[in-house]
């Protein structure tokens, strides 16, 4: 594993997080999302230390790290959007946005641009199902999506406005 800029190798910050949480019941997931808030991402390389940190396997530490889509492998574009596509936003037109958004970004779900300004992903839904197609931006909720205000708030979102 690699030092930071601060001299401070890798395994000692995935170290760190996880005497933070080691306590706890079923600490594996708040180790994640810690590791995850400090870095962007869940990179591969921890695995390892994780399992031998909590005596698990390290297919059980990768199996958790790929069933849950909140964790990454890999950095996230600067804009992530997630768009839901849930039974109710599918109703009123979420596929349409799904294939409007790959088309803008050049990507397909799950993937992040070559630029690394846009990360686009799925969820199942996003609790705002009377206002279909949603979308979140960022963490913020959005609904009643097309196309075109998909592209207008990501512009926004680029340019450093609240979107």
């Amino acid at each position: 594993m690699s030092i930071d800029s601060a001299g401070t190798s890798v395994a000692e910050r995935v170290r760190a997080v996880i005497e933070a949480h080691k306590g706890d019941r079923g600490a594996l997931l708040p180790i994640l999302h810690g590791i995850q808030a400090e870095f962007g991402y869940v990179d591969p390389e921890v695995v390892p230390v994780l399992a031998n940190e909590l005596n698990m396997s390290r297919a059980d530490v990768h199996g958790v790290i790929t069933f849950y889509s909140d964790f990454r492998s890999e950095p996230a574009g600067t804009t992530t959007v997630k768009l839901c596509r849930a039974e109710a936003c599918q109703s009123v037109g979420a596929e349409q946005l799904v294939a409007d958004a790959e088309q803008v970004f050049g990507v397909k779900l799950g993937q992040t641009t070559p630029d690394g300004s846009v990360t686009l992903g799925q969820v199942f839904c996003l609790g705002n199902c009377a206002l279909g197609p949603a979308a979140q931006i960022n963490g913020r909720m959005y609904g009643r999506m097309d196309r075109s205000r998909l592209v207008e708030l990501l512009v926004r979102a680029e340019g450093g406005e609240s979107a």
